[in-house]
């Protein structure tokens, strides 16, 4: 059943009473800049609490009548509380995995004795449903010990991405004993997940100070207080890399690596033989990475000593796959922009490396894991994942193959080197995560797929939620005359365009944009929508050249590549601009701002969601200094100029009729703190003219997205739906479409 286009349909918008505008010039390198709404900056001012409630009430007012807000809430609601399940993970014997029965407002954890063992016949290790009432604590990070008899988890609040470190034991088979957690607790970490030592006496863990006016307390299942502001605004110092060994507390703990500068962190990875730690770093989010190693055991007394320098230039890519004996296989970009397999004598690094997987003439080589007598290597084609077994010389044995329709992307893959099982995580922009195991011992077999709930057919869950699709890839010519790829989605049996279409994308940090499931995305498609997702540069679909021909000074061509994506769709008759909207989150909620404000007519909806708004002081809170490596830094008299150019924030002009625009974030963001968002729709509720409303939407006690529950996010997809769809008349059947129940 296809839907119906009508004229957008909008309800009454009553814009909330203007924000105070304040006399505040700064000149910045020759640049004189205002900044009329830099008290937003403060969450504690009584102003901002006003602007924010004010704002909230007059969202909640809007949203709540917009038409079709009650379907897309039920069909949303129905595919977030599908039962799902990870990968299995194997460790002594015993399969780990996260797993959600259907309706829980946050994964588990749960051990069965058997990767076959729907997770219900399992032992639930960690329930985050005993941790908060209100279902915003969230389970977002477990490292299962080598023999599988403890495992150390991660706990968020509220969105934050502080968490708080803790160690489980796992009750031995048939102990029907109530789990227990050791008296550890590492608190004030990020990023880096806990790291196991081999004998399981210690772990490794990413730390900071605690921050001003926290008085150093946590937060964890005996201490629910919220962070203060100050921990959620505050630019943010260098962390550490400590060793917390078991039994002590953590201010016992030793530093055992500290940065070069405060924009340095590292990742670390342990020989399970327990020989050497490798230790990967970079400056902020730059791609590129130094390695060294270091003998094992940790030393007791500090900061380790006398690195064996692997990778001393910051100039290339490099990934720690294994270690066997005293050879380091690294996945490199050295030589090969689209990466390549390469052994390292750890004994000798300045030896050449011997080559085992040469650079594809045409494929990114994304990762790859150890399994018995092999590598498991997943290669990125045109955006799309396959899966390629190799033994350990880099000679082909064969291809691994899921039985899923269309490309697909690998989400995970869980080997062992003395294993001869192989599991692969893959979904699909039709089809949800869905497990699938191999058996390195018949490969030409076809795998078997990992139930996700006990009855139906095996696996079943939400991963076939739209079978009536059809997928169409494209491109469309940037203004420099680049190809841009771009998948077109809509309902098989769907009228022919124009139809309202949702346009989405990224380009940044190389981060490459794949096929895959996304509630909001299937809803949309359901109820009769396009949806066109870009594959723009700045982000690692193709490689090291891809990602650095869209950022720093070259930032504005992705905003081309996404402009020349909407004007394909246009020009090819897939919608107009009456019936388009942007859509993008944090990277991609820049993308949408620096796209709406320099071509307003271009779109009839957009919505930046946790965006990266102000580009002249995103570095002045928590991690955004770590972003300069990627952005340029706007302290630098030649940077400034490029940012000023785009900044979204600064872009606004007075009497312009911009679109309809949902600007969404959430009050617990610490990563990109909503002050981007308040400061720029105070600025665009200014700027604009016409009819079209300009929301801001707060969600509270929620963050950059990290852990939300899913009845928070359920009501944040319907409200986009619902704006989206209004503002560019789509209207969905009566009924859902297929495999989406309302």
């Amino acid at each position: 059943m296809t839907s119906a286009i009508d004229p957008p349909r909008t309800p009454t918008w009553t814009t909330p009473p203007p924000a105070d505008r304040v006399e505040l010039v700064e000149d910045l390198h020759g640049h004189p800049v205002a900044d009329p709404y830099r008290w937003l900056e403060d969450p504690d001012d009584p102003r901002t609490q006003a602007f924010v409630a004010t704002q909230a009430a007059a969202a909640e007012r809007y949203l709540a009548d917009l038409p079709d807000r009650a379907h897309f809430l039920a069909s949303v609601t129905a595919l977030l509380t599908a039962p799902r399940a990870g990968t299995p993970l194997e460790r002594g014997g015993r399969w780990f995995r996260t797993a959600n029965p259907g309706g829980a407002d946050q994964d588990r954890l749960v051990v069965t004795e058997r990767p076959d063992d729907p997770p219900e016949a399992g032992r639930v290790l960690i329930d985050p449903v005993d941790w908060s009432a209100d279902g915003t604590a969230a389970l977002t990070g477990t490292a299962v010990s080598p023999s599988g008899r403890l495992v150390a988890w991660a706990r968020s609040d509220a969105g934050s991405d502080w968490r708080t470190i803790g160690v489980r034991r796992v009750p031995a088979p048939g102990d029907r004993a109530p789990v227990e957690d050791l008296d550890d607790r590492l608190i004030w970490t990020k990023w880096v997940d806990p790291t196991w030592l081999p004998d399981e006496s210690a772990l490794l863990y990413w730390r900071y100070p605690a921050p001003a006016g926290s008085g150093g307390n946590g937060v964890g299942p005996d201490d629910t207080a919220d962070v203060g502001s100050s921990a959620l605004t505050d630019e943010q110092g260098a962390g550490v890399l400590a060793v917390h060994r078991l039994g002590r507390d953590q201010t016992d703990d030793q530093d055992l690596w500290i940065p070069p500068d405060r924009d340095w962190m590292v990742d670390p990875f342990v020989d399970p033989a327990g020989r050497w730690l490798l230790l990967t770093a970079s400056p902020g989010t730059d791609s590129r990475t130094t390695v060294q190693a270091h003998r094992l055991p940790v030393p007791d007394d500090g900061l380790l000593t006398d690195p064996v320098p692997v990778v001393t230039d910051l100039t290339d890519a490099h990934t720690v796959v294994a270690v066997d004996g005293d050879t380091l296989v690294l996945r490199t970009e050295a030589g090969a922009e689209r990466g390549r397999l390469v052994a390292v004598d750890l004994t000798a690094p300045g030896a050449p490396w011997a080559e085992l997987v040469a650079e594809h003439p045409t494929d990114v080589l994304v990762s790859a894991d150890p399994a018995r007598d092999a590598f498991v290597l997943v290669w990125s084609t045109d955006a799309a994942h396959r899966v390629e077994l190799v033994d350990r010389a880099g000679r082909h044995l064969a291809h691994l193959t899921v039985p899923v329709d269309g490309p697909v992307s690998v989400t995970t893959v869980q080997a062992r080197p003395a294993g001869v099982q192989v599991f692969v995580g893959v979904t699909s922009f039709t089809a949800d995560i869905s497990s699938w195991e191999f058996d390195l011992d018949s490969v030409s077999r076809p795998p078997r797929r990992v139930p996700v709930a006990a009855g139906g057919p095996a696996g079943a869950g939400r991963g076939t939620t739209l079978p009536s699709t059809v997928a169409t890839r494209t491109s469309a010519t940037s203004a420099d005359g680049t190809a841009v790829p771009l998948t077109v989605l809509s309902s098989a049996g769907a009228d022919d365009g124009p139809r309202p279409t949702l346009l989405y994308g990224y380009g940044g940090f190389d981060v490459p944009v794949l096929p895959s499931f996304s509630v909001l995305f299937a809803a949309w498609v359901a109820a009769g929508g396009v949806l066109a997702v870009a594959n723009l540069r700045g982000g690692g679909e193709f490689g090291a050249a891809w990602h650095r021909a869209g950022m720093l000074h070259a930032k504005q061509r992705v905003f081309d590549d996404f402009i020349a994506c909407a004007e394909h769709l246009v020009t090819t008759g897939v919608t107009d601009a009456g019936r388009l909207a942007l859509h993008g989150r944090s990277n991609g909620g820049l993308l949408v701002g620096a796209v709406m404000t320099q071509r307003p007519e271009l779109c009839a909806a957009a919505l930046p969601t946790v965006g990266v708004l102000d580009m002249l002081r995103f570095h002045r809170f928590t991690i955004g200094w770590a972003w300069t490596t990627e952005y340029g830094d706007p302290d630098d008299a030649t940077d400034l100029p490029v940012l000023l150019a785009y900044s979204p924030l600064h872009r606004l002009r007075p009497g312009t009729d911009y679109p309809a625009t949902l600007v969404s974030t959430g009050d617990h963001d610490d990563r990109v703190v909503p002050a981007h968002s308040y400061k720029f729709a105070a600025e665009l509720q200014h700027c604009a003219t016409g009819p079209a409303p300009v929301v801001l939407r707060v969600d509270t006690r929620a963050g950059h997205g990290v852990g939300k529950p899913v009845h928070a996010r359920a009501v944040e997809y319907a409200d986009q739906l619902a704006f989206a769809g209004t503002h560019t008349g789509l209207r969905p059947p009566v009924r859902p479409g297929p495999g989406v129940a309302g």
